[in-house]
């Protein structure tokens, strides 16, 4: 079915817009953020909200605009895997179940994009199409 081809870039956008919309709201929120980093009993807070920082909004642009993709998702569904054990642990707590189970579920979407990749509509995609167009100009 021909609507299918848009399907990995909605599933690109779904799954990096939370982490875009979360990065932004901890970049607004720096003392609130490295609070909670802190009552988690991680150390260096600050540099704890700088990664997070990184990780959500670069991840997140880098993940719906399809650049390098595989790396990324690689690297988010590790970054989420660490969220869900230093900070949603509390499985006496319904809540923080369903905050570690949801993360979960979100490393399962990025480990498809990394296996499967970004798909035609990624820069991903248009920068292999220009790698074979100079390489059948040169040959």
């Amino acid at each position: 079915m021909e609507i299918t081809r848009f399907l990995p870039l909605l599933g690109r956008i779904l799954i990096g817009l939370p982490f875009l919309v979360s990065g932004l709201g901890k970049l607004a929120a720096f003392g609130p953020t490295t609070a909670y980093i802190s009552s988690a009993g991680l150390p260096v807070a600050p540099l704890g909200w700088a990664i997070a920082v990184a990780f959500e909004v670069g991840g997140g642009v880098l993940l719906i605009l399809g650049f390098r993709a595989r790396e990324v998702a690689s690297g988010l569904a590790v970054f989420t895997l660490a969220a869900a054990i230093f900070f949603h642990h509390d499985f006496a707590d319904r809540n923080q179940m369903i905050h570690f189970l949801k993360n979960i579920m979100i490393i399962g979407g990025l480990l498809q994009i990394a296996h499967f990749g970004a798909e035609r509509y990624s820069l991903d995609a248009r920068r292999t199409r220009d790698t074979k167009n100079i390489a059948g100009a040169t040959a």
